[in-house]
Protein backbone atom coordinates (compact mmCIF):
# COMPACT_ATOMS: atom_id res chain seq x y z
CA UNK A 1 0.00 0.00 0.00
CA UNK A 2 1.43 3.56 -0.92
CA UNK A 3 2.49 5.73 2.45
CA UNK A 4 -0.69 7.45 1.80
CA UNK A 5 -3.92 6.53 0.75
CA UNK A 6 -7.40 7.09 0.99
CA UNK A 7 -10.66 4.68 1.06
CA UNK A 8 -13.62 4.37 2.03
CA UNK A 9 -15.42 1.91 4.99
CA UNK A 10 -18.93 1.64 4.38
CA UNK A 11 -21.40 2.78 1.74
CA UNK A 12 -23.82 5.57 0.98
CA UNK A 13 -23.83 8.88 3.52
CA UNK A 14 -22.70 6.73 6.46
CA UNK A 15 -19.57 5.75 5.00
CA UNK A 16 -16.51 6.76 6.86
CA UNK A 17 -13.22 8.02 5.36
CA UNK A 18 -9.49 6.79 6.21
CA UNK A 19 -6.54 7.66 5.26
CA UNK A 20 -3.78 5.08 5.05
CA UNK A 21 -0.34 6.53 6.56
CA UNK A 22 2.75 4.20 6.74
CA UNK A 23 0.67 1.13 6.84
CA UNK A 24 -1.60 2.72 9.83
CA UNK A 25 -5.14 3.69 8.65
CA UNK A 26 -6.44 6.86 11.10
CA UNK A 27 -9.91 8.40 11.03
CA UNK A 28 -9.96 11.47 8.23
CA UNK A 29 -11.51 13.38 11.33
CA UNK A 30 -8.42 14.19 12.38
CA UNK A 31 -7.39 15.60 9.03
CA UNK A 32 -9.55 18.79 9.59
CA UNK A 33 -9.27 20.78 6.32
CA UNK A 34 -9.19 17.76 3.99
CA UNK A 35 -12.41 16.28 5.81
CA UNK A 36 -14.17 19.43 4.95
CA UNK A 37 -13.55 19.29 1.37
CA UNK A 38 -14.07 15.57 1.02
CA UNK A 39 -17.45 16.45 2.94
CA UNK A 40 -18.19 18.65 0.06
CA UNK A 41 -16.72 16.78 -2.54
CA UNK A 42 -18.84 13.50 -1.60
CA UNK A 43 -22.38 15.80 -0.65
CA UNK A 44 -22.05 16.62 -4.19
CA UNK A 45 -21.31 13.43 -5.64
CA UNK A 46 -24.47 12.29 -4.09
CA UNK A 47 -26.64 15.75 -5.00
CA UNK A 48 -26.16 15.17 -8.70
CA UNK A 49 -27.13 11.09 -8.12
CA UNK A 50 -30.22 12.43 -6.30
CA UNK A 51 -31.16 14.62 -8.49
CA UNK A 52 -31.01 12.45 -11.40
CA UNK A 53 -27.26 13.35 -13.01
CA UNK A 54 -28.62 16.75 -14.25
CA UNK A 55 -25.55 18.59 -13.25
CA UNK A 56 -23.46 19.84 -16.28
CA UNK A 57 -20.45 18.95 -14.20
CA UNK A 58 -19.75 14.90 -13.91
CA UNK A 59 -18.66 13.45 -10.62
CA UNK A 60 -15.16 13.48 -9.89
CA UNK A 61 -13.75 10.75 -7.73
CA UNK A 62 -12.94 11.22 -4.28
CA UNK A 63 -9.43 10.15 -4.59
CA UNK A 64 -9.05 12.70 -7.28
CA UNK A 65 -9.79 15.60 -5.03
CA UNK A 66 -6.42 16.36 -3.62
CA UNK A 67 -5.06 16.93 -6.99
CA UNK A 68 -6.68 19.68 -7.99
CA UNK A 69 -5.26 23.28 -8.44
CA UNK A 70 -2.43 24.68 -6.08
CA UNK A 71 -5.79 26.74 -4.39
CA UNK A 72 -7.55 24.32 -3.83
CA UNK A 73 -4.54 22.79 -1.50
CA UNK A 74 -3.75 26.01 -0.14
CA UNK A 75 -7.27 26.39 0.86
CA UNK A 76 -7.70 22.56 2.13
CA UNK A 77 -4.17 23.16 4.32
CA UNK A 78 -5.35 26.88 5.25
CA UNK A 79 -4.58 28.00 9.07
CA UNK A 80 -7.53 29.67 10.35
CA UNK A 81 -9.21 27.79 13.29
CA UNK A 82 -6.65 28.87 15.34
CA UNK A 83 -8.34 32.49 15.58
CA UNK A 84 -11.48 31.82 13.31
CA UNK A 85 -14.75 30.06 13.67
CA UNK A 86 -16.95 28.29 11.25
CA UNK A 87 -20.10 30.38 10.93
CA UNK A 88 -23.40 29.86 9.97
CA UNK A 89 -24.88 29.82 7.00
CA UNK A 90 -28.22 30.91 7.87
CA UNK A 91 -31.67 31.71 6.21
CA UNK A 92 -32.89 35.40 5.61
CA UNK A 93 -36.84 34.64 5.51
CA UNK A 94 -38.20 37.90 5.34
CA UNK A 95 -35.78 39.11 2.82
CA UNK A 96 -36.74 35.39 1.07
CA UNK A 97 -40.18 35.98 1.02
CA UNK A 98 -40.01 39.52 -0.66
CA UNK A 99 -38.12 38.75 -3.83
CA UNK A 100 -39.08 35.23 -4.38
CA UNK A 101 -35.83 33.42 -3.69
CA UNK A 102 -34.28 31.92 -0.87
CA UNK A 103 -31.49 34.08 0.36
CA UNK A 104 -28.79 32.53 2.70
CA UNK A 105 -26.69 34.93 4.31
CA UNK A 106 -22.88 33.35 5.62
CA UNK A 107 -22.34 35.51 8.81
CA UNK A 108 -19.04 36.13 8.53
CA UNK A 109 -20.26 39.20 10.99
CA UNK A 110 -19.90 36.63 14.06
CA UNK A 111 -16.15 36.52 13.65
CA UNK A 112 -14.31 37.42 16.95
CA UNK A 113 -13.37 40.56 14.80
CA UNK A 114 -17.22 40.86 13.01
CA UNK A 115 -15.17 39.97 10.10
CA UNK A 116 -13.67 37.34 7.67
CA UNK A 117 -10.95 39.20 7.19
CA UNK A 118 -8.91 37.67 9.98
CA UNK A 119 -9.21 34.04 8.02
CA UNK A 120 -6.14 35.45 5.41
CA UNK A 121 -4.35 37.38 8.46
CA UNK A 122 -3.87 34.49 10.10
CA UNK A 123 -2.65 32.06 7.58
CA UNK A 124 -0.69 33.97 6.15
CA UNK A 125 1.19 34.73 9.46
CA UNK A 126 0.82 31.52 10.81
CA UNK A 127 2.65 30.55 7.68
CA UNK A 128 5.84 32.70 8.50
CA UNK A 129 9.27 31.04 10.12
CA UNK A 130 10.46 32.71 13.82
CA UNK A 131 12.97 34.62 12.15
CA UNK A 132 9.95 36.81 10.32
CA UNK A 133 8.05 36.60 13.45
CA UNK A 134 10.78 37.75 15.59
CA UNK A 135 11.00 41.07 13.13
CA UNK A 136 7.52 41.69 13.15
CA UNK A 137 4.79 42.56 10.66
CA UNK A 138 3.36 45.30 8.73
CA UNK A 139 -0.30 45.97 7.00
CA UNK A 140 -2.20 48.45 5.31
CA UNK A 141 -5.68 48.10 6.07
CA UNK A 142 -9.68 50.30 6.37
CA UNK A 143 -9.86 48.53 9.22
CA UNK A 144 -11.47 45.02 9.04
CA UNK A 145 -7.64 43.25 7.68
CA UNK A 146 -5.86 45.26 10.64
CA UNK A 147 -7.68 43.60 13.33
CA UNK A 148 -7.25 40.11 12.04
CA UNK A 149 -3.79 41.43 12.05
CA UNK A 150 -3.88 42.41 15.41
CA UNK A 151 -5.45 39.21 16.37
CA UNK A 152 -3.09 37.07 14.68
CA UNK A 153 -0.17 39.40 16.26
CA UNK A 154 -1.41 39.04 19.79
CA UNK A 155 -2.00 34.84 19.24
CA UNK A 156 1.30 34.66 17.55
CA UNK A 157 3.02 36.99 20.06
CA UNK A 158 4.85 38.82 17.35
CA UNK A 159 4.81 42.77 16.37
CA UNK A 160 2.77 44.48 14.15
CA UNK A 161 2.88 47.92 12.81
CA UNK A 162 -0.45 48.99 10.78
CA UNK A 163 -0.73 51.69 8.51
CA UNK A 164 -4.52 52.91 8.69
CA UNK A 165 -6.11 56.05 6.72
CA UNK A 166 -7.35 58.92 8.55
CA UNK A 167 -11.06 57.98 7.44
CA UNK A 168 -11.32 55.21 9.34
CA UNK A 169 -14.01 54.88 11.53
CA UNK A 170 -13.00 55.26 15.17
CA UNK A 171 -14.50 51.81 16.38
CA UNK A 172 -12.37 49.82 14.00
CA UNK A 173 -8.97 51.98 15.63
CA UNK A 174 -9.82 51.12 19.12
CA UNK A 175 -10.78 47.10 18.04
CA UNK A 176 -7.35 47.18 16.41
CA UNK A 177 -6.34 48.08 20.05
CA UNK A 178 -8.21 46.08 22.19
CA UNK A 179 -7.35 43.13 19.73
CA UNK A 180 -3.46 43.58 19.54
CA UNK A 181 -2.83 44.98 22.97
CA UNK A 182 0.60 45.69 23.41
CA UNK A 183 1.70 43.88 20.48
CA UNK A 184 0.70 46.82 17.68
CA UNK A 185 1.63 50.09 16.77
CA UNK A 186 -1.05 52.12 15.19
CA UNK A 187 -0.17 54.55 12.10
CA UNK A 188 -2.55 56.99 10.71
CA UNK A 189 -1.83 58.04 6.90
CA UNK A 190 -4.01 59.17 3.85
CA UNK A 191 -7.44 59.35 3.19
CA UNK A 192 -8.28 56.07 1.27
CA UNK A 193 -6.59 52.19 1.86
CA UNK A 194 -4.59 52.81 -1.16
CA UNK A 195 -2.76 55.81 0.29
CA UNK A 196 -2.12 53.85 3.38
CA UNK A 197 -0.70 51.44 1.23
CA UNK A 198 1.59 53.19 -0.12
CA UNK A 199 3.08 54.37 3.01
CA UNK A 200 3.10 51.15 4.43
CA UNK A 201 6.14 49.83 1.75
CA UNK A 202 7.97 52.85 2.80
CA UNK A 203 7.89 51.89 5.87
CA UNK A 204 8.48 48.06 5.34
CA UNK A 205 11.80 48.82 3.50
CA UNK A 206 12.99 50.60 6.30
CA UNK A 207 12.29 48.79 9.30
CA UNK A 208 12.92 44.98 7.59
CA UNK A 209 9.27 43.76 8.65
CA UNK A 210 7.20 41.27 6.29
CA UNK A 211 4.15 42.78 4.48
CA UNK A 212 0.55 41.48 5.50
CA UNK A 213 -1.05 42.15 2.60
CA UNK A 214 -5.22 42.75 2.74
CA UNK A 215 -5.65 41.02 -0.45
CA UNK A 216 -3.00 40.33 -3.04
CA UNK A 217 -1.12 37.12 -1.77
CA UNK A 218 -1.89 34.06 -2.42
CA UNK A 219 -1.75 32.63 1.79
CA UNK A 220 -4.47 35.60 2.19
CA UNK A 221 -6.18 34.44 -1.17
CA UNK A 222 -6.50 30.92 0.37
CA UNK A 223 -7.70 31.49 4.22
CA UNK A 224 -10.50 33.95 2.83
CA UNK A 225 -11.08 30.57 0.88
CA UNK A 226 -12.47 28.90 3.56
CA UNK A 227 -15.66 31.04 3.58
CA UNK A 228 -16.32 29.19 0.25
CA UNK A 229 -15.24 25.38 2.02
CA UNK A 230 -17.43 25.93 4.76
CA UNK A 231 -21.02 26.82 2.18
CA UNK A 232 -20.23 24.29 -0.10
CA UNK A 233 -20.33 21.39 3.30
CA UNK A 234 -22.94 23.50 4.86
CA UNK A 235 -25.33 23.19 1.95
CA UNK A 236 -24.39 20.87 -0.63
CA UNK A 237 -27.56 20.91 -2.13
CA UNK A 238 -28.31 22.85 -5.20
CA UNK A 239 -27.08 26.96 -5.12
CA UNK A 240 -27.76 29.47 -7.92
CA UNK A 241 -25.26 31.75 -7.41
CA UNK A 242 -22.81 33.39 -4.29
CA UNK A 243 -22.63 36.92 -4.01
CA UNK A 244 -19.15 38.32 -2.78
CA UNK A 245 -18.23 42.10 -1.79
CA UNK A 246 -15.20 43.19 -3.95
CA UNK A 247 -12.84 45.50 -2.29
CA UNK A 248 -9.34 44.25 -3.40
CA UNK A 249 -10.65 40.85 -4.43
CA UNK A 250 -9.50 38.41 -1.95
CA UNK A 251 -12.56 37.17 -0.65
CA UNK A 252 -14.16 36.66 -4.15
CA UNK A 253 -11.03 35.28 -5.47
CA UNK A 254 -10.22 32.62 -2.91
CA UNK A 255 -14.11 31.34 -2.57
CA UNK A 256 -14.65 31.65 -6.53
CA UNK A 257 -11.12 29.86 -6.85
CA UNK A 258 -13.00 27.01 -4.22
CA UNK A 259 -16.35 26.72 -5.73
CA UNK A 260 -15.14 26.56 -9.60
CA UNK A 261 -13.21 23.50 -8.32
CA UNK A 262 -15.70 21.56 -6.87
CA UNK A 263 -19.06 23.13 -7.86
CA UNK A 264 -18.39 24.84 -11.13
CA UNK A 265 -22.05 25.28 -12.00
CA UNK A 266 -22.76 27.82 -8.91
CA UNK A 267 -22.31 31.28 -10.55
CA UNK A 268 -19.97 33.62 -8.50
CA UNK A 269 -21.53 37.07 -8.67
CA UNK A 270 -18.62 40.21 -7.30
CA UNK A 271 -20.70 43.00 -5.80
CA UNK A 272 -18.85 46.59 -5.93
CA UNK A 273 -20.07 50.08 -4.95
CA UNK A 274 -20.84 52.51 -8.04
CA UNK A 275 -18.10 54.95 -6.66
CA UNK A 276 -15.64 52.55 -5.40
CA UNK A 277 -15.84 50.01 -8.96
CA UNK A 278 -12.08 49.59 -9.31
CA UNK A 279 -12.26 45.19 -10.19
CA UNK A 280 -15.45 46.16 -12.11
CA UNK A 281 -13.62 48.78 -14.05
CA UNK A 282 -10.38 46.31 -14.25
CA UNK A 283 -12.42 43.46 -15.60
CA UNK A 284 -13.98 45.66 -18.51
CA UNK A 285 -10.55 46.95 -19.57
CA UNK A 286 -8.86 44.11 -19.63
CA UNK A 287 -6.59 45.41 -17.15
CA UNK A 288 -5.89 46.82 -13.49
CA UNK A 289 -7.19 50.40 -13.81
CA UNK A 290 -6.67 52.90 -10.84
CA UNK A 291 -9.17 55.12 -9.61
CA UNK A 292 -8.98 58.70 -9.45
CA UNK A 293 -10.97 58.70 -5.95
CA UNK A 294 -13.12 56.26 -4.20
CA UNK A 295 -16.42 56.55 -2.78
CA UNK A 296 -16.10 56.43 1.32
CA UNK A 297 -19.20 55.35 2.59
CA UNK A 298 -18.31 51.53 2.67
CA UNK A 299 -15.05 52.02 3.89
CA UNK A 300 -14.14 48.51 3.88
CA UNK A 301 -14.08 47.96 0.08
CA UNK A 302 -12.73 51.52 -0.55
CA UNK A 303 -10.18 50.46 -2.73
CA UNK A 304 -8.62 52.50 -5.83
CA UNK A 305 -6.33 49.45 -7.31
CA UNK A 306 -6.78 45.96 -7.34
CA UNK A 307 -4.23 43.24 -6.92
CA UNK A 308 -2.65 41.49 -9.58
CA UNK A 309 -3.21 37.88 -8.53
CA UNK A 310 -7.06 38.75 -7.44
CA UNK A 311 -7.54 40.28 -10.95
CA UNK A 312 -6.07 37.53 -12.63
CA UNK A 313 -8.34 35.27 -10.62
CA UNK A 314 -11.39 37.15 -11.02
CA UNK A 315 -11.33 37.35 -15.04
CA UNK A 316 -10.68 33.60 -14.85
CA UNK A 317 -13.43 32.29 -12.43
CA UNK A 318 -16.36 35.53 -11.53
CA UNK A 319 -19.05 35.09 -13.48
CA UNK A 320 -20.93 38.42 -13.57
CA UNK A 321 -20.59 41.87 -11.66
CA UNK A 322 -23.74 43.91 -9.77
CA UNK A 323 -23.01 47.90 -8.78
CA UNK A 324 -24.99 49.03 -6.22
CA UNK A 325 -25.35 52.84 -5.21
CA UNK A 326 -25.54 54.16 -1.73
CA UNK A 327 -28.90 53.61 -0.69
CA UNK A 328 -29.04 49.96 -2.10
CA UNK A 329 -26.51 49.24 0.44
CA UNK A 330 -28.72 51.06 3.28
CA UNK A 331 -31.92 49.10 2.15
CA UNK A 332 -29.81 46.28 2.49
CA UNK A 333 -28.09 47.04 5.87
CA UNK A 334 -32.40 46.99 7.03
CA UNK A 335 -32.69 43.79 5.17
CA UNK A 336 -30.20 42.08 7.20
CA UNK A 337 -31.07 43.48 10.87
CA UNK A 338 -35.09 42.73 9.80
CA UNK A 339 -33.80 39.03 9.46
CA UNK A 340 -31.10 38.59 11.85
CA UNK A 341 -31.23 41.40 14.73
CA UNK A 342 -27.49 42.03 13.14
CA UNK A 343 -26.24 45.52 11.99
CA UNK A 344 -23.94 45.55 8.68
CA UNK A 345 -21.68 48.06 7.93
CA UNK A 346 -22.33 49.36 4.68
CA UNK A 347 -19.23 46.72 3.11
CA UNK A 348 -20.93 43.93 4.88
CA UNK A 349 -23.97 44.29 3.11
CA UNK A 350 -23.12 44.45 -0.01
CA UNK A 351 -23.39 41.05 -1.42
CA UNK A 352 -27.44 41.53 -0.04
CA UNK A 353 -27.50 44.33 -1.89
CA UNK A 354 -26.68 42.52 -4.64
CA UNK A 355 -28.27 39.67 -4.53
CA UNK A 356 -31.43 41.87 -4.29
CA UNK A 357 -30.27 43.77 -7.35
CA UNK A 358 -29.15 40.29 -10.01
CA UNK A 359 -32.76 38.64 -8.68
CA UNK A 360 -34.48 41.80 -10.01
CA UNK A 361 -32.94 42.11 -13.00
CA UNK A 362 -32.99 38.79 -14.00
CA UNK A 363 -36.31 38.02 -12.32
CA UNK A 364 -35.11 34.80 -10.62
CA UNK A 365 -37.47 32.96 -8.48
CA UNK A 366 -37.20 29.87 -6.38
CA UNK A 367 -33.76 30.20 -6.53
CA UNK A 368 -31.36 29.82 -3.77
CA UNK A 369 -28.96 32.52 -3.66
CA UNK A 370 -25.87 32.96 -0.93
CA UNK A 371 -25.04 36.37 0.01
CA UNK A 372 -21.87 36.42 2.26
CA UNK A 373 -22.83 39.04 5.40
CA UNK A 374 -18.83 39.55 5.41
CA UNK A 375 -18.72 42.25 8.30
CA UNK A 376 -20.87 44.31 11.28
CA UNK A 377 -18.12 47.20 11.98
CA UNK A 378 -20.90 49.81 11.88
CA UNK A 379 -19.74 53.37 12.91
CA UNK A 380 -22.84 54.19 15.50
CA UNK A 381 -22.79 57.71 14.51
CA UNK A 382 -24.05 56.53 10.36
CA UNK A 383 -27.08 54.96 12.08
CA UNK A 384 -29.12 58.07 11.21
CA UNK A 385 -27.86 58.33 7.66
CA UNK A 386 -28.61 54.46 6.89
CA UNK A 387 -32.35 54.55 8.41
CA UNK A 388 -33.00 58.08 6.15
CA UNK A 389 -31.67 56.42 2.85
CA UNK A 390 -33.07 52.66 3.29
CA UNK A 391 -36.43 53.82 2.89
CA UNK A 392 -35.52 55.10 -0.77
CA UNK A 393 -33.33 51.94 -1.14
CA UNK A 394 -36.15 50.22 -0.20
CA UNK A 395 -38.05 52.14 -2.99
CA UNK A 396 -40.78 52.63 0.06
CA UNK A 397 -40.38 56.59 0.24
CA UNK A 398 -41.00 58.92 -3.20
CA UNK A 399 -39.38 62.85 -2.58
CA UNK A 400 -41.65 65.05 -4.65
CA UNK A 401 -41.90 69.10 -5.14
CA UNK A 402 -44.63 70.25 -5.76
CA UNK A 403 -46.21 74.01 -6.42
CA UNK A 404 -49.52 74.70 -5.13
CA UNK A 405 -51.35 77.83 -5.75
CA UNK A 406 -51.29 80.54 -2.57
CA UNK A 407 -55.16 80.08 -2.42
CA UNK A 408 -57.57 78.82 0.11
CA UNK A 409 -58.27 75.38 -0.66
CA UNK A 410 -55.00 74.13 -1.99
CA UNK A 411 -53.53 72.74 0.44
CA UNK A 412 -56.89 70.68 1.24
CA UNK A 413 -56.85 69.61 -1.79
CA UNK A 414 -53.36 68.55 -1.39
CA UNK A 415 -54.02 66.73 1.30
CA UNK A 416 -57.22 64.73 -0.52
CA UNK A 417 -54.68 64.03 -3.36
CA UNK A 418 -52.35 62.34 -1.52
CA UNK A 419 -55.20 60.42 0.53
CA UNK A 420 -54.20 57.54 3.07
CA UNK A 421 -49.93 57.91 2.39
CA UNK A 422 -48.02 58.51 4.94
CA UNK A 423 -46.24 61.35 4.96
CA UNK A 424 -42.69 61.24 6.16
CA UNK A 425 -41.20 64.46 5.50
CA UNK A 426 -43.07 67.96 4.68
CA UNK A 427 -41.41 71.23 4.39
CA UNK A 428 -42.29 74.47 3.39
CA UNK A 429 -41.85 78.23 4.00
CA UNK A 430 -43.95 81.47 2.27
CA UNK A 431 -41.83 82.72 -0.38
CA UNK A 432 -44.34 84.09 -3.09
CA UNK A 433 -47.43 85.71 -2.87
CA UNK A 434 -49.06 83.45 -5.73
CA UNK A 435 -47.41 80.01 -5.65
CA UNK A 436 -46.02 77.82 -2.76
CA UNK A 437 -42.87 75.39 -2.93
CA UNK A 438 -43.47 71.99 -0.93
CA UNK A 439 -40.75 69.43 -0.40
CA UNK A 440 -42.95 66.41 0.50
CA UNK A 441 -41.72 62.79 1.63
CA UNK A 442 -44.27 59.92 0.78
CA UNK A 443 -44.11 56.29 1.93
CA UNK A 444 -44.64 54.06 -1.38
CA UNK A 445 -44.73 50.04 -1.46
CA UNK A 446 -43.68 49.85 -5.04
CA UNK A 447 -40.99 51.07 -6.95
CA UNK A 448 -42.81 53.02 -9.68
CA UNK A 449 -45.06 54.68 -7.07
CA UNK A 450 -43.41 58.13 -6.95
CA UNK A 451 -43.87 58.91 -10.85
CA UNK A 452 -47.80 58.18 -10.25
CA UNK A 453 -48.23 60.26 -7.09
CA UNK A 454 -46.61 63.20 -9.77
CA UNK A 455 -48.04 62.45 -12.44
CA UNK A 456 -51.58 62.61 -10.83
CA UNK A 457 -50.59 65.86 -9.23
CA UNK A 458 -49.77 67.25 -12.55
CA UNK A 459 -53.07 66.44 -13.59
CA UNK A 460 -54.82 68.15 -11.05
CA UNK A 461 -53.00 70.91 -11.75
CA UNK A 462 -49.84 71.00 -9.28
CA UNK A 463 -46.33 71.53 -11.01
CA UNK A 464 -44.11 68.38 -9.60
CA UNK A 465 -40.83 67.11 -9.98
CA UNK A 466 -39.65 63.42 -8.73
CA UNK A 467 -36.07 64.13 -6.60
CA UNK A 468 -36.65 60.34 -5.19
CA UNK A 469 -33.16 59.67 -7.10
CA UNK A 470 -31.77 63.31 -7.43
CA UNK A 471 -28.56 63.48 -4.62
CA UNK A 472 -28.78 67.41 -4.03
CA UNK A 473 -32.22 66.96 -3.03
CA UNK A 474 -31.92 64.44 -0.59
CA UNK A 475 -28.59 65.29 0.62
CA UNK A 476 -28.98 69.02 1.02
CA UNK A 477 -32.25 71.02 -0.14
CA UNK A 478 -34.66 69.27 2.08
CA UNK A 479 -32.65 70.98 5.23
CA UNK A 480 -32.28 74.11 3.60
CA UNK A 481 -35.97 74.96 2.64
CA UNK A 482 -36.77 78.35 4.65
CA UNK A 483 -35.38 81.72 5.02
CA UNK A 484 -36.08 84.89 5.97
CA UNK A 485 -39.71 85.97 4.06
CA UNK A 486 -41.23 89.26 3.97
CA UNK A 487 -44.70 87.59 3.41
CA UNK A 488 -44.72 85.92 6.80
CA UNK A 489 -46.51 88.82 8.43
CA UNK A 490 -48.20 88.07 11.43
CA UNK A 491 -46.25 84.84 12.28
CA UNK A 492 -46.97 82.74 15.00
CA UNK A 493 -43.97 79.79 14.94
CA UNK A 494 -45.16 76.71 17.32
CA UNK A 495 -43.32 73.45 17.90
CA UNK A 496 -45.85 70.54 18.22
CA UNK A 497 -45.76 66.92 19.52
CA UNK A 498 -48.07 64.28 18.39
CA UNK A 499 -48.52 60.52 18.75
CA UNK A 500 -46.75 58.92 15.75
CA UNK A 501 -49.43 57.20 13.71
CA UNK A 502 -50.73 56.35 10.01
CA UNK A 503 -52.56 59.79 9.44
CA UNK A 504 -51.91 61.95 12.29
CA UNK A 505 -50.27 64.20 10.57
CA UNK A 506 -53.34 64.85 8.06
CA UNK A 507 -55.58 64.85 10.61
CA UNK A 508 -53.27 67.49 12.27
CA UNK A 509 -53.03 69.50 8.72
CA UNK A 510 -57.29 68.96 8.39
CA UNK A 511 -58.06 70.72 11.31
CA UNK A 512 -56.42 73.89 10.58
CA UNK A 513 -58.60 76.44 10.73
CA UNK A 514 -58.60 77.38 6.87
CA UNK A 515 -58.53 81.42 7.38
CA UNK A 516 -55.08 80.95 9.08
CA UNK A 517 -52.34 80.73 6.55
CA UNK A 518 -49.17 78.20 7.54
CA UNK A 519 -46.41 80.09 6.78
CA UNK A 520 -43.64 77.49 7.32
CA UNK A 521 -43.36 74.09 8.10
CA UNK A 522 -41.33 71.20 8.67
CA UNK A 523 -41.94 67.59 9.77
CA UNK A 524 -39.67 64.38 9.29
CA UNK A 525 -40.39 60.77 10.69
CA UNK A 526 -37.75 60.03 12.80
CA UNK A 527 -38.95 56.44 13.95
CA UNK A 528 -39.72 58.04 17.28
CA UNK A 529 -42.98 57.25 19.08
CA UNK A 530 -43.70 61.16 18.95
CA UNK A 531 -43.84 63.27 16.02
CA UNK A 532 -42.31 66.55 16.22
CA UNK A 533 -43.40 69.54 13.74
CA UNK A 534 -42.73 73.04 13.54
CA UNK A 535 -45.25 75.19 12.04
CA UNK A 536 -45.71 79.18 11.57
CA UNK A 537 -49.19 80.20 11.45
CA UNK A 538 -50.35 84.00 10.11
CA UNK A 539 -52.83 84.67 12.70
CA UNK A 540 -54.68 88.01 12.61
CA UNK A 541 -54.44 90.05 16.08
CA UNK A 542 -57.97 89.69 16.38
CA UNK A 543 -57.91 86.17 16.17
CA UNK A 544 -55.53 85.05 18.56
CA UNK A 545 -57.93 84.17 21.32
CA UNK A 546 -59.47 81.93 18.54
CA UNK A 547 -56.18 80.25 17.99
CA UNK A 548 -55.20 79.95 21.76
CA UNK A 549 -58.77 78.43 21.87
CA UNK A 550 -57.35 76.12 19.13
CA UNK A 551 -54.46 75.27 20.83
CA UNK A 552 -56.09 73.75 23.79
CA UNK A 553 -58.84 71.11 22.08
CA UNK A 554 -55.89 70.20 19.75
CA UNK A 555 -54.63 67.86 22.47
CA UNK A 556 -51.36 67.69 21.67
CA UNK A 557 -48.18 69.14 23.65
CA UNK A 558 -46.59 72.21 22.07
CA UNK A 559 -44.71 75.00 22.89
CA UNK A 560 -44.13 78.67 21.22
CA UNK A 561 -41.17 79.85 19.72
CA UNK A 562 -42.32 83.11 18.22
CA UNK A 563 -39.84 84.84 20.53
CA UNK A 564 -36.86 82.27 19.82
CA UNK A 565 -33.61 84.07 19.07
CA UNK A 566 -32.29 81.54 16.69
CA UNK A 567 -35.91 82.23 14.88
CA UNK A 568 -35.70 86.04 14.89
CA UNK A 569 -32.29 85.23 13.35
CA UNK A 570 -32.74 83.05 10.68
CA UNK A 571 -36.45 82.55 10.10
CA UNK A 572 -38.55 85.59 10.64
Amino acid sequence: MPASTLFVKGCGLRASLYVVKNGRPAPIRQYRQFACHLEARWAAFHFRLSSGGQSKTPPIPLIMAQKKTDYLKQILNAKVYDVARETPLEPARSLSARINNTVLLKREDMQPVFSFKLRGAYNKMAHLDAAQLKRGVICASAGNHAQGVALGANKLQTTAVIVMPVTTPQLKIDAVKRFGGRHVEIVLHGESYSDAYQHALTLEQKKGLTFVHPFDDPLVIAGQGTVAMEILRQHPGPIHAIFVAIGGGGLISGVAAYVKALRPEIKIIGVQMCDSDAMIRSVESGKRVQLDDVGLFADGTAVKYVGSETFRLCKQYVDDYVRVDTDAACAAIKDVFQDTRTVMEPSGALAIAGAKAYAAKHKLKGETLVAIACGANMNFDRLRFVAERAEIGEQREAVLAVSLPEARGSFRKFCELLGPRNITEFNYRIADAKEAHLFVGVQTSKADEGDKIAANFKRHGFKTLNLTNDELAKLHLRHLVGGHSPLAKNELLYRFEFPERPGALMRFLSSMNPNWNISLFHYRNQGADYGRILVGIQVPPNEKKAFKEFLQALGYRYWDESNNPAYKLFLG
